[in-house]
């Protein structure tokens, strides 16, 4: 989703500012020494190949491993694949644009390369907002959401996202001007500020908004189970008592603990209670209370996670996507800033493979008996 920007943007007011801001938009490209783009492109080229193959394993782990398939994988394996379109689709023409400065491809395949950019980069935010309404959904209403949690219901939710994606994207293509002069730069050339206030906030800070408030939500209602499920007295084993007949035989592991002290003793020497009870104790219920705990805290970690990397990778740029088409000629930034925050964004769609995976111990386990699988063979 190129900036919003002066230069390679979505509100360019007249053709002569297009063309001077098209001449300063190469000067830093052709300054730079080759060695230089070299290396930006080996970067570039390096991050695209990542994000291919963290996503396609994140999807072949998926369909390959019956334990995964539930609704809330099938959303996250939905984004992997929104994601691996961005990485197919988009960076590799992004590389070769960011790194010399010029399109050499053509209206035709520009339009596709824009559309393509802003509706796959937006539904890979959406998704995050509608796995993070699912996950919600299951914490605050778990008893009735557990029967309306089905795949129907994820196929649905992924349908609208990427029908509002597109609502967003196809706007541009209908005012869009194919001419001679702007085939060396590949632009949405419009005058439509009310269209860019539009896309993002709709592309991203009504999503923020969402998710910020659905992940506050989410934090309080663990945090609770969280202070609900830890024993409030450390060291306590007992959990449960139960009065036992003395039956001879019992099989029952039981301990004992005695209401009073010894009222005499036996004629071997030992003590005799008269008042004894036996207690019953159950570390199973313990263990499954504290491992309960710890799933909730790495939880509420995760979503802190990919809640701060959805904020640092795309503020940026919708920042200056906002900003820069209304206070026009009033502000400026250096290209590099434009192509390093685009890049930033792009980036967003490495990390989401490895935040859901590397939190989710069935998706590890999966993962790593795929690789031993495809290592194997």
């Amino acid at each position: 989703m190129e900036p919003a920007g002066p230069c390679r943007a979505q509100l360019i007011p007249d053709n002569d500012s297009y063309r001077n801001c098209s001449a300063e938009e190469g000067i830093y490209q052709d300054s730079t020494p080759l060695s230089w783009k070299v290396v930006l492109a080996v970067v570039l080229a390096l991050v695209t190949l990542a994000t291919v193959l963290s996503n396609a394993f994140v999807i072949a782990t998926v369909y390959q491993t019956r334990k995964l398939h539930t609704p809330a994988n099938y959303l996250i394996a939905s984004l992997a694949v929104t994601d691996l379109l961005v990485s197919i689709l988009v960076m590799p023409i992004s590389t070769m644009y960011t790194v010399t400065g010029k399109w050499t491809l053509g209206q035709v395949v520009c339009d596709i390369w824009l559309s393509s950019d802003i509706t796959c980069c937006t539904a890979s935010i959406l998704h995050l907002c509608v796995i993070a309404l699912d996950r919600y959904w299951a914490i605050t209403d778990a008893v009735e959401y557990s029967t309306k949690r089905t795949p129907k219901r994820a196929a649905g939710m992924i349908a609208l996202v990427w029908v509002f994606s597109i609502c967003i994207s196809m706007p541009p293509l209908f005012w869009r001007q194919a001419k001679a002069e702007e085939v060396s730069h590949c632009v949405v050339n419009t005058d439509h500020v009310l269209y860019t206030v539009y896309s993002t906030v709709g592309a991203f800070y009504f999503p923020t908004l969402l998710l910020i408030a659905l992940y506050g939500r989410i934090y309080v209602e663990a945090r609770s189970r969280i202070l609900k499920q830890t024993p409030k007295k450390t060291g306590k084993r007992l959990t449960r008592a139960q009065l036992i007949t003395d039956s001879p035989g019992s099989s029952s592991s039981v301990t004992s603990i005695n209401s009073k002290t010894p009222e005499g003793f036996s004629e071997t020497g030992s003590p005799v209670y008269m008042n004894q009870v036996k207690v019953k104790v159950s570390d199973a219920l313990l263990e499954k209370k504290k491992l309960t705990a710890a799933r909730e805290r790495k939880a509420t970690k995760t979503l802190g996670i990919i809640l701060g990397a959805f904020i640092v990778c795309w503020l940026p740029f919708f920042i200056i996507s906002l900003v820069l088409p209304i206070c026009k000629d009033a502000c400026w930034f250096h290209m590099a800033i434009f192509d390093f925050f685009t890049w930033l964004g792009y980036l967003n769609s490495l990390i989401n493979p490895v935040i859901y995976t590397m939190s989710n111990e069935d998706f590890k386990q999966a993962f790593h008996k795929l690789i031993r699988f495809r290592c194997a063979g």
